[in-house]
């Protein structure tokens, strides 16, 4: 739980206000569940949400059987901003590619480094009009440029103004379609258009963190409950389920794509003027090495330092265009040329896992305990060593979870090259520095795992029309 709704909770107990996203819950589930955004503008409309629902290992079998519904983003960072000169604000400082056509209607997967070329930042960024943008998941740092910029570009934070709820699954195309009584099979991968449901304008965007066929449902926060409440009711017929934060945690890890707050920090305070700026407004404290830095977990070092990472080295290095020049480039055209990690995924040796749970009940000094998923909001950073035969540091393991369809045990993985080959046998470094450590067996496994029916590569025609009952 975040340090500040903690300190809300223990001078307020009613103050665990229900989230406005979503219809009230049970009394009894709000014991269980806590959604705050502190660095976010819209912190105010931040309120509690379950952490599961029907379990999570229910809850992660449906983006491979049925469907899921996940709202615990809101709210969510988002910033508009437009004008004569987005664009060129954009390729200043975004190492994605804007010459290369991008028509009103499409999305990027935008990624902002530093000098340095490590990420500061990456998320959604939709085109909604010529010159005009919606970024999701790119504030404050979006934020920070068009405000210190001398462009001819303008911004609104919306973060608290709008929804965004995510449905991943096989059965997703045919919920959203049943809701909205509309025809969305036209809707491309990483594309948009605005539609109704319950009769209020939202946006469809098709995409989504597992990998499965994937959709995203976009309005405005007044018409955020008639538009759940609809799309509940359509997806009764279609197994519909609600996904509580550990599984969501869960998608990106079985997609093979980490996710910053989760598997990196950012390096925002190491930015002189951004760090001026994120002080003055009491933002980024899940960036501040004064504040996260300590809690960080797991065998790699605590120093935020060797936590930061670049874009090739976590499998995006398609997504980094050359062909402009932005903040970072010179440094990772040399990382590209020189760099020998690349991203896998590992499975983890059940042998060594059990012998985990065993020292739980028998060893006077166990080994830290393990959850289903590698983060909670008391662990905001979980980064592990992983090893060769002879101890060396190889690679940084990051995402460990319970991949519960397979029954196995993964993690994702930045190693050395000569180590990534299918089979290969390395080490995983269990247990934080001074604590008791295990030097776990693990496989390196095709990547990423989720590997069959991939929302790129799904045949729409296929798929029925969704109705509803």
């Amino acid at each position: 739980m975040d340090d500040k709704f903690r300190e809300i909770a223990q001078q307020d107990p009613m103050s665990f206000t229900n989230s406005p996203i979503v219809p009230v819950e049970p009394l009894g589930a709000m014991m269980h569940m806590t959604h705050y955004c502190s660095y976010a503008a819209g912190a105010a409309v931040a309120g509690v949400q379950p952490f599961e629902y029907t379990g999570w290992r229910d809850e992660e079998q449906s983006w491979h059987k049925t469907c899921y519904i996940h709202t615990n983003l809101n709210p969510s960072p988002t910033y508009h901003f437009w004008g004569p000169d987005a664009v060129k604000l954009l390729k200043q400082y975004c190492a994605n590619s804007f010459d290369i056509p991008f028509p009103v209607g499409k999305g990027k997967h935008a990624i902002f480094c530093d000098e340095q070329g490590r990420i500061m930042i990456d998320g959604m960024l939709l085109k909604i009009g010529e010159d005009d943008f919606i970024g999701y998941w790119i504030s404050p740092w979006i934020n920070y440029l068009v405000e210190t910029s001398d462009l001819d570009v303008h911004g609104e934070d919306l973060t608290g103004k709008v929804f965004l709820f995510q449905l991943g699954g096989p059965k997703s195309l045919e919920i959203v379609e049943a809701a909205s009584g509309d025809n969305l099979h036209d809707i491309k991968f990483i594309h948009h258009r605005m539609t109704k449901i319950a009769g209020r304008d939202v946006r469809i965007l098709r995409m989504g963190m597992a990998g499965s066929l994937a959709y995203e449902v976009h309005g405005k926060v007044e018409d955020a409950i008639p538009v759940f409440n609809q799309i509940i009711k359509a997806g009764k017929k279609y197994g519909l389920r609600r996904l509580g934060t550990p599984a969501y945690n869960m998608t990106h890890w079985e997609n093979g794509f980490p996710q910053a707050y989760l598997d990196f920090p950012l390096p925002w305070f190491e930015h002189e003027g951004f760090a001026k700026w994120l002080r003055e407004r009491n933002l980024g404290t899940l960036c501040d090495p004064q504040i996260a830095g300590p809690t960080a977990w797991g065998s790699m070092p605590k120093d935020f330092k060797v936590r930061y990472r670049n874009p090739i080295e976590l499998g995006w290095g398609k997504t980094v265009n050359y062909d402009h020049d932005f903040l970072g480039k010179e440094a990772l055209e040399k990382i590209r040329d020189t760099n020998s990690r690349v991203m896998v995924t590992l499975e983890w040796n059940k042998e060594d896992l059990v012998d985990i749970y065993r020292s739980q009940l028998e060893d006077e000094d166990p080994y830290m305990e393990m959850k289903p998923d590698d983060i909670s909001w008391d662990k905001p950073y979980h980064a592990d060593r992983v090893e060769d035969a002879n101890g060396n540091l190889i690679g940084i393991s990051t995402g460990r979870m319970y991949a519960w369809f397979y029954r196995q045990m993964i993690s994702l993985c930045s190693i050395e090259q000569e180590f990534a080959k299918e089979g290969t046998e390395v080490y995983v470094i269990w247990g934080n520095e001074g604590m008791r450590q295990k030097r776990v067996r693990a496989t390196v496994a095709r990547y990423p795992y989720f590997n069959t029916d991939r929302n790129q590569k799904v045949d729409i025609n296929a798929i029925p029309r969704g109705t509803m009952d």
